[in-house]
């Protein structure tokens, strides 16, 4: 009853067709059905019910969620209120007896707190304190009590996912001679999903994703085309940039589809369920491959790519006229087709699939087309649902009862002119519009 509610309610975020798409994905049996969460201390402290609830709902869609709590804020607050200072080396706090004493004793509190909550959702949940990281010192000299993680026992995590609780781990580790030691919550919880090796891991935050410079929500990064960029042109910098490079590390050691999404608990079920997202989502990615010409493609899946993207029967001449144009593609997922011609490059194809929209890899094949042609113009129906997308990557745009005309890099009004003249003479390349039935999937 539960399950058949919030269905529902994710079919009114988006299409029924991406809704069952992502369940598949996430609730398939095995590691692939299980999440590893990584979960603030501050939200814990500021956002118990949205946390809780979010929590409780990746589990009644089928989902196994596996949780570990931080609670830096909390603990400074305690600390601050004992008289004791807080040193930081390296961005992780000196442990001393006495901060570890206190950071215990907190830990078993707000863990028992975050379970408490989600057991009000109507999902049991299992706190699990300790016992779970086996941790070695990791610079008693400098660092004091701060542990670094040496082994993962999975026996408790495992018993209480068999029980049918949701485990509610605390970053705690315990020496062979049982010395507890602080560990990180972020080192905790990579270290968690190294040993589970799931499909899916989520770091529930206040930022609600990764933010570029301009202080907004970066939806999507593809690894392999952007996270270099992102970070050597100051997209992402200081800690975000340090966050991108770890979760860069974390999926390494992860199966090949595995992928990190970074969002709010109130924007958790749009994140996971539609292809727009609400937050950041971080996957390996693909290269995006450079072709001149098209005779080293797969056609019939190319041809895949494109009706399933336009929704429209390609001409069967079509390939024949493009051969030798500039292909750049994302092996079948996304593709720019790019023909030299005057006054600039003609972008005649952009197809992307909803789900490579979903990972970001048509805003790399973007990024890879515009740096490679600066200067560039294409046309697009008048009902085409991206043509706000292009407003925003336009210089300028001419409208016309069928096509809009969009251009970037022009210097002059001849130039404009010309290139308008050029894109209304090319014969459309579809046909009929494409039941839904009829329309191919892309692989």
């Amino acid at each position: 009853m539960m399950r058949d509610i919030i269905l529902n309610l994710l079919y009114n975020l988006g299409g029924k067709r991406e809704v069952e798409r992502y369940l598949r994905e996430y609730t398939q049996p095995g590691a692939q059905r299980t999440a590893v969460v990584k979960v603030g201390g501050a939200l814990i402290e500021n956002e118990l019910e949205d946390l809780a609830s979010s929590l409780a709902f990746l589990k009644h869609i089928g989902m196994a969620p596996v949780v570990v709590h931080g609670a830096g804020p909390q603990l400074s607050r305690d600390l601050e209120a004992q008289g004791i200072v807080s040193q930081w080396v390296d961005g992780l706090r000196v442990t001393t007896p006495e901060v570890l004493q206190t950071a215990h004793r907190m830990f078993l509190r707000e863990g028992a707190r975050l379970a408490e909550g989600i057991d009000a959702q109507g999902v049991r949940a299992r706190m699990i304190p300790s016992g779970v990281f086996e941790a070695e010192p990791d610079d008693p000299e400098r660092l004091g009590l701060v542990g670094k993680v040496s082994r993962v026992d999975l026996a408790p995590v495992k018993a209480a996912l068999e029980a049918g609780y949701l485990p509610v781990l605390s970053p705690m580790g315990v020496t062979a001679d049982g010395q507890l030691l602080n560990v990180n919550a972020d080192t905790a919880a990579r270290a968690l999903a190294e040993a589970i090796r799931p499909g899916k891991v989520i770091f529930l935050t206040e930022t609600g994703g990764i933010l570029g410079q301009d202080g907004k929500v970066i939806s999507a990064v593809n690894l392999e085309e952007d996270r270099e960029h992102l970070i050597s042109s100051g997209a992402v910098t200081g800690g975000m940039a340090r966050k991108l490079i770890e979760i860069g590390e974390l999926l390494e050691m992860l199966p090949a589809q595995a992928s990190v999404s970074i969002t709010k608990p109130e924007h958790l079920a749009r994140e996971l369920f539609t292809h727009k997202g609400s937050g950041t989502l971080v996957r390996r990615g693909a290269a995006i491959q450079v072709h001149n010409g098209l005779k080293n493609l797969d056609l019939t899946r190319l041809k895949g790519l494109l009706e399933s993207s336009f929704g429209r029967e390609l001409r069967d001449t079509y390939f024949g006229e493009v051969m030798k144009a500039e292909v750049l593609i994302a092996p079948y997922t996304a593709c720019a087709i790019v023909i030299d011609d005057e006054p600039a490059s003609y972008l005649d194809k952009f197809a992307v699939t909803a789900e490579a929209q979903g990972a970001g890899i048509g805003a790399s094949v973007w990024n890879k087309l515009v740096a490679r042609h600066p200067r560039l113009f294409w046309r697009s129906r008048t009902d085409n649902p991206i043509n706000g997308w292009y407003m925003q990557r336009a210089d300028g745009m001419e409208r016309t009862d069928r096509w809009l005309i969009f251009w970037r890099g022009l210097d002059t009004s001849v130039e404009v002119e010309k290139a308008i003249e050029r894109a209304l003479s090319y014969e459309p390349s579809f046909g009929a519009v494409l039941k839904p039935e009829e329309v191919p999937v892309a692989v």
